[in-house]
């Protein structure tokens, strides 16, 4: 047998034709005369054999009865087209898997060779699990991920939370991309009034790394974005593998604003989702977690100005009811007073010696109790505060109308400034937009070499066309 797989040659052969290791024990417990053993002695003896002539080693193949025990264990089978065993990945080991595999997989599998004495059955115990063919490009993932994580770069400290209500929001992504087209569909839907602002880039290949990197730059210097989002769809590890990037993984840290990723599927993960300070599983989904809903904002609008009118109304029945008390007060008051002054004028009258002297003082004690009195009357002092009440009525109406006409003028500029933006409203005005053969955009002649072919966009479909010298 070969040396990679460890096997020892048996140094003694029992009439029974049971061989024992090369240790020197018995490994069946067999008397030497013949007799029995029991089952678990058995299984413990072949399971012993097992681990030791059968260290640690990678195996593939394709996974087969995937299930997820409630305990988190992960039992399934590996099988190839000639065989299949039995497999166990235990909690503690797929705990720290960043994807998740399922029926049909190609893998490769780390793991020790066993028996599980319990049912006699044979089965590997896995320590680590790759998809197949990506063994180099998941290492090299594994090895970067672990060293950024040492130097704190996805520290959950230095995540930040994304605005509630953002003005604007930046795209980093292909022009040709299928998730910008989801992304931008959600934002219209969701919140037209957000102004977009796109920063195209290749996200697959060899280039895309420093152009993903250049592009967050550019928008980290202009900020004129409340948050970035950073997407392209779902593929292979290859695929991805921009996002993989340690540039673009510090060139995210570094964003003065909020990124969000929604690089692949949901199974997919990527250096830069970990760099981010917002994961999402998918490019719409990322589009959802930057935008809140117009459609909500109104509804939270309504509820703020119904919370407003009780306020006023409640504030009102207040001051209805201290406008009465004061009302209740003033008129006992009053009569109160006007009685005291009658009997004070009554004793001044009986001292008097000349009564038309008397009288003529009395009048005149009279007239100007009266005119105090219509300075403190209870109707005139109703007039003022009813006054005043109208007065504060009409200016938190006044308030209210200003703050829903400002709000309502705000969401038309918005609205108009996404029009503005909207490519297909420049392809109606006759502009086009011109494809090189790799599918960038052009902007400039030297772009392309003679007898290339063209692709234009129309604002009513697309033409070919060869490029001239």
């Amino acid at each position: 047998m070969s040396n990679n797989n460890k096997y020892s040659v048996p140094n003694q052969q029992l009439d029974t034709g049971i061989v024992s290791s090369n240790n020197g024990l018995n490994p069946l417990d067999l008397p030497q005369n013949g007799g029995t053993i029991t089952v678990s002695a058995l299984a413990r003896q072949i399971r012993q054999t097992i681990e030791q002539h059968y260290p640690l080693q990678w195996v593939s193949g394709e996974l087969s009865g995937f299930t997820r025990a409630s305990s988190g264990h992960w039992y399934f089978s590996l099988k190839d087209q000639e065989a299949q065993v039995r497999c166990a990945m235990f909690r503690g080991r797929n705990q720290r898997m960043n994807w998740l595999p399922k029926n049909g997989d190609a893998v490769e599998l780390q793991g020790a060779p066993t028996l599980y004495e319990a049912r006699g059955e044979f089965q590997i115990v896995v320590d680590q699990m790759r998809p197949a063919g990506q063994g180099a490009l998941y290492e090299a993932f594994l090895k970067l991920k672990v060293r950024l994580e040492q130097e704190g770069l996805f520290d959950t400290r230095r995540k930040r939370n994304l605005p509630s209500h953002p003005r604007s929001i930046g795209i980093v992504t292909s022009l040709a991309a299928a998730a910008l087209k989801d992304v931008l569909t959600t934002l219209a839907r969701r919140a037209p009034h957000v102004l977009v602002i796109i920063y195209p880039t290749p996200v697959q290949g060899a280039e895309a790394p420093p152009k993903i990197v250049s592009a967050i730059l550019q928008a980290s210097q202009r900020k004129e974005v409340d948050v970035l989002v950073i997407c392209r769809g779902g593929g292979s590890l290859e695929d991805l593998w921009a996002f993989n990037d340690e540039q673009v993984a510090r060139a995210i840290s570094q964003a003065p604003m909020p990124v969000v990723s929604g690089v692949g599927h949901e199974t997919d993960f990527t250096i830069a989702d970990f760099a981010a300070d917002v994961r999402a599983p998918t490019p719409t989904a990322a589009a959802e977690l930057c935008a809140p809903s117009q459609s909500a904002l109104i509804d939270q609008l309504i509820l703020i100005k119904r919370h407003m009118t009780r306020s006023v109304l409640h504030q009102m029945d207040h001051l209805q009811h201290q406008l009465q008390r004061t009302q209740l007060g003033l008129s006992h008051s009053a009569r109160r007073r006007l009685e005291e002054r009658s009997w004070a004028l009554d004793r001044l009258a009986s001292r008097l010696v000349h009564p038309r002297q008397a009288l003529s003082n009395r009048k005149q004690d009279i007239e100007t109790l009266r005119a105090r009195l219509h300075l403190q009357h209870p109707k005139n002092k109703i007039t003022f505060l009813s006054r005043d009440l109208s007065n504060l009525i009409d200016r938190r109406s006044k308030a209210w109308s200003r703050g829903l006409e400002k709000r309502h003028s705000g969401l038309q500029r918005w609205q108009q400034a996404l029009q503005l933006l909207d490519p297909g409203q420049v392809l109606q005005r006759g502009y086009s937009l011109v494809y090189a053969p790799d599918g960038a955009l052009l902007r400039s002649p030297h772009q392309v070499h003679k007898d290339d072919r063209l692709e234009l966009v129309l604002a009513h479909g697309k033409l070919a066309a060869r490029a001239e010298p």
